[in-house]
């Protein structure tokens, strides 16, 4: 594509925070430390976590650069960056999660394939860009469409980044055209986050952001975008990111009979503490965030400081000065909450949170039930365990 490019090795590389947790180097994946991910309720930029597929696109010139638009009437449409900007923009403020979030944990239970995350594979950011609503009306779709004349009912978002699941091909993924095309969804082409121009490992210059979906959905280094009959078949959409039961195992997997995976579940964590840490007698404050995908808000978090058999609601929070209710709003709906629960410590013992979303759903209590051969989606209740005393365990 004139103007971006994707380069074939890792020499080019952006800089990144060196309080990053490296999970792995080439592609480039990393978190930030539980700590610093609660800090604040928008996160940083540098503590936003970096999850790629293939070294980081380059753009030589922004000028040349454009999106092209294909499956309407027959014909190609290309829109450059004068032409995103030229449309109304909208800030959205929303959590983007890896579905792979505390894969880690998942895999203590049984062997899983993916890259190892913590806690910290999730972040929340206003982003500043073109509804994609909009940008589908330029080429004669209207709002809240369900299908074109001509039969299109997804629209697929490409990439121009190179990855080795797609044999050196871009990743894309797709949605479905209502979603799309319904300005409730927020559904950006975003040009900006947290105010500034995006970054390299966070799209720059353009890309897709789908709140209240897992992160795969949420295309980076948008090349292309294509109004197709069927979902995408690409191999993010079709042989990953899918959830089974654990009855299932490499040996006897089926992709078909799977959905791509959309919504992300509800899901907490405790981020003030390691999942095995000696702490000093006497008072302490628990935080974590906690996050429902949908936009469906929070409406309680749990803490246990006794494994679960007894339990304290925790205060939540989005932004300073103004009471978070669930479904106000005034809240940010496709965004997480930060929670807070006083505890008192004395002795060895197991800490616990759990969310509960508008919906009712809560998370599972024991990761081994939601196990799947991926790794994905592991929002079991969250545990860490902590000692009162003086020295290092």
């Amino acid at each position: 594509m004139p103007g971006l490019r994707a380069p074939s090795d890792y020499k080019q590389e952006p800089p990144r925070h060196p309080a990053l947790a490296i999970n792995s180097k080439e592609p480039f994946n990393a978190e930030p430390r539980r700590s610093d991910l609660v800090s604040s309720y928008v996160t940083p930029v540098d503590f936003f976590y970096k999850r790629n597929h293939g070294p980081i696109p380059v753009v030589d010139d922004i000028d040349k650069y454009s999106v092209s638009i294909t499956g309407v009437m027959g014909s190609t449409k290309e829109l450059f960056m004068k032409d995103i900007w030229r449309l109304p923009k909208y800030n959205v403020t929303a959590t983007l999660q890896c579905a792979g979030n505390r894969r880690t944990a998942m895999s203590k239970t049984r062997s899983v394939k993916g890259v190892g995350w913590d806690v910290a594979a999730i972040g929340n950011a206003v982003w500043g860009g073109a509804k994609l609503a909009d940008v589908l009306e330029l080429v004669g779709i209207s709002k809240c469409s369900h299908a074109t004349p001509s039969g299109g009912k997804h629209v697929e978002f490409v990439s121009i980044d190179k990855c080795k699941e797609e044999n050196g091909g871009p990743y894309k993924a797709s949605i479905p055209l209502i979603q799309a095309t319904n300005p409730e969804a927020d559904v950006l082409l975003a040009y900006e986050m947290n105010g500034e121009t995006l970054n390299r490992d966070h799209g720059y210059p353009l890309r897709v952001i789908v709140p209240g979906v897992i992160g795969a959905r949420s295309v980076k280094w948008l090349d292309s975008i294509n109004i197709i009959v069927q979902e995408c078949q690409g191999f993010f959409m079709q042989k990953d990111y899918k959830m089974f039961p654990p009855s299932v195992d490499w040996d006897n997997i089926n992709w078909s009979t799977r959905r791509p995976q959309m919504d992300f579940p509800v899901q907490s964590a405790i981020c003030s503490l390691d999942d095995v840490q000696v702490i000093k007698p006497g008072k302490i404050t628990v935080k974590g965030y906690a996050v429902s995908g949908g936009g469906r808000g929070i409406e309680r978090v749990d803490v246990s400081i006794d494994g679960g058999k007894t339990w304290v609601e925790a205060t939540k929070s989005q932004k300073a000065g103004i009471p978070y209710i669930s479904d106000s709003e005034n809240s940010d709906k496709w965004a997480w909450v930060l929670f807070e629960a006083e505890a008192d410590i004395s002795q060895m013992t197991e800490i616990v949170a759990k969310a509960v979303d508008i919906a009712g759903n809560i998370q599972p209590e024991n990761v081994k039930d939601i196990w799947n051969l991926r790794g994905i989606l592991n929002t079991s209740w969250h545990r860490v365990h902590v000692r009162a005393g003086h020295s290092n365990l």
